[in-house]
C-alpha cells in the first residue's frame, strides 16, 4: 500500500534533502566564505599578519632597506608573523513539536514541508548571525584588527553632507593598502543602509537606477556599484556596512553540516528536529573594513 503523501515526506532522508534545499536560500551569508571541514570541536588556527612584508627601516642609507640595497651588502632579513589562535565548534539546535498522524494526512497546507522550511531557515539564520559579527568583528569595536571608518557627514542619510560614494571608496581603498584585491568585494549592509543609498543615487546625484541582477534570490547580490556587489540583510547591524573580500576573508568550518531528521512518537505523530554544528574564523580582518555610523 502507498504512503499518503504526507506520510512520505516524513521520511528521514527526504527531511534531510528538504532541509537542505531550504537552507540555500538567500540569507546565508556561508556564501561568501571558504567552507571546509572540521573533525573536532576545538579548532586551531593561524591568523597571518597582513600588509605587505617591508623592512622596519626604510632608509637605503642605513642598509636595512629592501630596496637600493648597495651591491654586494647581505639583503635585510623580513618575515611575516602569525598568531596561533583558537576556536570553538558552536551547535544550532531546533525542533517542533509533535505533529499529530492525522494532521500529516489530512491537513490542507503541506505541515511537513513548511515545519521543515521554517525550522531551517531558524538555524540558518542563527548562523548567519554569527558569521556577521565575526567578520565585521561586531563592528569592528572587537580586538581582531579590522579596519573601520566612520561615514562622511553624519551618514548616508544625510543629504547635504553624506557621501556613500566615497565612503565605498575608501573601504575599497584600506582593503587594497593591505594587499587584498577588493574588486568584486561584498558589501553588507541592512534594508535601511539599502534605501538611503539609493536615494543617494537617484534623488541626491540624479543618476538612473542602477542594474539589478538577475540572480538577487540565488546569490543574495542585489545591486552592483563601484566594482562591488551589494547584499542586502536583516542580519546587518542598523548604522554601519560591510565590505568584505569573498572566500578571503573569513572561513566556515563545518563540524556537523545541515541535518534533519524525524521523530517518531509511535502511535501519535511526529516531530522534525534540525542541527547545524561550526564556527566561522576571521582569517585575513584586513580584508574587511566596517564603516560605521552610516545612519544619523
Amino acid at each position: 500500500m502507498a504512503d499518503a503523501s504526507g506520510q512520505a515526506e516524513i521520511r528521514g532522508i527526504d527531511i534531510d534533502k528538504l532541509a537542505k534545499g531550504f537552507a540555500d536560500e538567500e540569507i546565508i551569508f556561508k556564501r561568501f566564505l571558504t567552507v571546509t571541514p572540521t573533525s573536532a570541536r576545538e579548532i586551531r588556527w593561524y591568523q597571518k599578519t597582513s600588509g605587505f612584508l617591508d623592512s622596519v627601516d626604510t632608509s637605503a642609507l642605513s642598509g636595512s632597506s629592501i630596496s637600493n640595497v648597495s651591491h654586494g651588502a647581505l639583503p635585510v632579513v623580513v618575515e611575516q608573523s602569525w598568531t596561533r589562535q583558537t576556536s570553538y565548534v558552536r551547535k544550532y539546535f531546533v525542533e517542533s513539536p509533535v505533529i499529530s498522524n492525522e494532521d500529516i494526512k489530512d491537513s490542507d497546507i503541506d505541515i511537513i514541508a513548511t515545519n521543515v522550511r521554517d525550522l531551517t531557515r531558524a538555524v540558518a539564520r542563527k548562523v548567519d548571525e554569527r558569521i556577521y559579527d565575526v567578520v565585521s568583528d561586531t563592528q569592528a569595536t572587537g580586538s581582531a584588527g579590522v579596519e573601520t571608518t566612520a561615514a562622511t557627514g553624519t551618514g548616508w542619510d544625510d543629504t547635504s553632507g553624506g557621501n556613500p560614494v566615497l565612503d565605498i571608496m575608501v573601504a575599497k581603498r584600506k582593503i587594497r593598502e593591505n594587499g587584498y584585491n577588493p574588486e568584486g568585494a561584498v558589501l553588507l549592509m541592512d534594508a535601511l543602509a539599502h534605501q538611503q543609498l539609493l536615494n543617494y543615487l537617484i534623488t541626491v546625484k540624479g543618476s538612473s537606477i542602477p542594474q539589478f541582477s538577475s540572480q538577487k534570490v540565488g546569490s543574495g547580490v542585489v545591486m552592483e556599484i563601484l566594482g562591488v556587489n551589494v547584499v542586502v540583510s536583516e542580519n546587518v547591524v542598523t548604522d554601519s556596512v560591510t565590505l568584505l573580500v569573498p572566500q578571503r576573508a573569513a572561513t566556515w568550518k563545518t563540524f556537523v553540516p545541515i541535518t534533519a531528521r524525524n521523530i517518531e512518537e509511535v502511535g501519535i505523530g511526529q516531530k522534525i528536529r534540525i542541527w547545524e554544528e561550526g564556527e566561522c574564523i576571521l582569517t585575513d580582518p584586513k580584508a574587511v573594513h566596517v564603516t560605521t555610523d552610516t545612519t544619523t
